[in-house]
């Protein structure tokens, strides 16, 4: 990255312009833009910022703590990141969860005893972006078992290792239209896909089978700790112990599907139903989740690490295989009305991806007939109404907004956006125009710069930030008003006093010299 670039990101994070920042206000910027203290890409740059202290950091020395971290850097600062407005976005969100915070529909799932202790009360959501953007709301570090979630898992690593074409000899690839642990298989005598126990099952029986017990789970663990970003995960001996102890249907599926010959040769039963149970007790969080959705809209590269954990064409079938079979009798509906792929599961989880963008986790214990969470597919649905993230809202000239592009640009000149952004009191956008390197004082065909339009509209905090950037205070338009003239006009009493003040700080400051000239 050159010098100038350097410069600007350094200028956009030095909001009063005096030449020098502190360490929290890099933290703020990343903060803001939904990088957390605990991104795994930010580990050195963390260790040098903190040796900081309360210190100031004046432009060389912040270029030199960028070192191998000024891209991430670069890119959060500018608005670069897949969701650019990430503040704004996170207000939403927010606002969502506590809407639908008060459903209180459904019942928490009592046929594995383990699961009916659980709090009826608890409610998460978590998003983890494809940029490492995270929103953690709720109980989001509360500890859950994967149950069902775990056969997006199942399913890729029996891709990873034997292709589709193996793995789809012994499993289908057709919504069944019938319970998750329905005693049914279709017309070839298979799993009718890996959504299901019956699919899980199967998969289960793919992967490791020459390993030893012991290090097919700590294979599954790893797994499951390399998705959610080297956040390392526990299994539930208690929750396994319920799962093998209440799984009279899920043994009979095995019999089932062994009496038919859809187990590759040599499949034990006993052991596969143990390694099922197994992935079914492996405890995350909804931060983990989300970062293992982010992960999967990141086409198998974890977000927070940069890992390449599953390849391209392994999520894609996983993705497809979720959005038609991922939701139990429901999948259908889910797609129509919601239209991502998702995976939901008894333990109330529901683990959403949108492709190029992001993963969402949903976590609250009560279910619905089906056996979806009730607060995690309302959730999911009042996203879908406000934001453009059904796989087709593309068609159509939908009136939602896409948080993936910033909001109010109509116009790709920055003269026009900064204009705009004044007039409207974002100062957000505003820095990341400067982290771009954008003149401020640019104005329009009519001579109005930001500080005409901040003026005229009473945008108090616009207009401060603007003198903090030292813009020109007395540019014309092309009627000869000035931006004080603009709010005298407008009866803008606080803009007026601001700029008044300012006039008299820089007055003051001048030596006698410049006065006398």
């Amino acid at each position: 990255m050159n010098n100038t670039n350097l410069k600007s990101i350094f200028r956009s994070i030095d909001e009063s312009g005096r030449g020098t920042i502190r360490a929290d206000a890099i933290r703020n910027c990343l903060s803001q833009s939904g990088i957390t203290e605990k991104d795994a890409r930010l580990e050195n740059f963390r260790t040098r910022l903190e040796a900081f202290g309360d210190s100031e950091i004046d432009g060389k020395a912040f270029y030199a703590l960028l070192d191998n971290s000024e891209s991430l850097v670069a890119r959060a600062v500018k608005g670069e990141l897949v969701i650019p407005e990430f503040e704004r976005f996170s207000k939403k969100i927010r606002a969502l969860y506590d809407e639908v915070k008060a459903n209180e529909d459904g019942d928490v799932a009592d046929y594995i005893p383990q699961l009916a202790r659980v709090s009826a009360d608890n409610f998460a959501v978590s998003i983890s972006t494809i940029d490492g953007q995270q929103l953690h709301i709720g109980d989001a570090t509360a500890g859950f078992t994967l149950q069902s979630s775990c056969k997006p898992i199942l399913y890729c690593a029996a891709l990873e290792e034997h292709g589709k074409d193996k793995v789809h000899s012994h499993v289908g690839r057709e919504p069944s239209g019938l319970s998750f642990n329905e005693l049914t298989l279709n017309k070839g005598g298979l799993p009718h896909n890996p959504m299901i126990n019956a699919g899980a099952i199967m998969t289960s029986s793919l992967i490791r089978r020459a390993l030893p017990t012991a290090d097919r789970l700590e294979y599954l663990t790893d797994l499951v700790t390399s998705l959610s970003g080297q956040n390392p995960c526990h299994f539930d001996n208690a929750v396994w112990h319920s799962e093998r102890e209440t799984a009279d249907r899920n043994f009979a599926l095995a019999h089932h599907m062994r009496e038919r010959g859809a187990f590759p040769d040599g499949t034990a039963i006993r052991p596969t139903l143990d390694y099922y149970f197994s992935a079914c007790s492996i405890e995350v969080t909804a931060e983990n989740m989300s970062t293992i959705g982010g992960t999967l809209a990141n086409g198998g590269v974890c977000p927070q690490t940069g890992e390449r954990v599953f390849a391209e064409e392994t999520v894609k079938n996983c993705l497809s295989m979720m959005h038609s079979c991922g939701m139990y009798d429901y999948s259908g509906e889910f797609a129509f009305t919601v239209g991502i792929p998702a995976k939901s599961s008894v333990s109330g989880v529901v683990l959403a991806v949108i492709p190029n963008v992001m993963g969402i986790a949903v976590w609250s214990p009560r279910l619905d007939a089906c056996g979806n969470s009730v607060r995690g597919v309302a959730f999911l649905k009042k996203l879908i109404s406000e934001f453009s993230f059904h796989n087709f809202d593309s068609l159509v000239d939908s009136k939602k907004q896409d948080p993936r592009r910033i909001s109010h640009v109509k116009k790709t000149d920055n003269t026009y956006r900064a204009i705009y952004a004044a007039s409207v009191g974002d100062v957000s956008d505003l820095k990341r125009l400067v982290a771009h390197g954008h003149d401020l004082n640019s104005a329009d065909y009519d001579g109005r710069t930001p500080l005409h339009l901040a003026c005229a509209e009473g945008q108090v905090e616009a207009v401060r930030y603007l003198l903090d950037q030292k813009v020109l205070m007395t540019p014309q338009d092309r009627w000869g008003n000035t931006p004080l003239a603009d709010a005298t006009r407008h009866k803008r009493k606080a803009v007026k006093q601001l700029l008044s003040t300012n006039t008299t700080a820089v007055r003051v400051s001048r030596k006698p010299e410049q006065e006398a000239a």
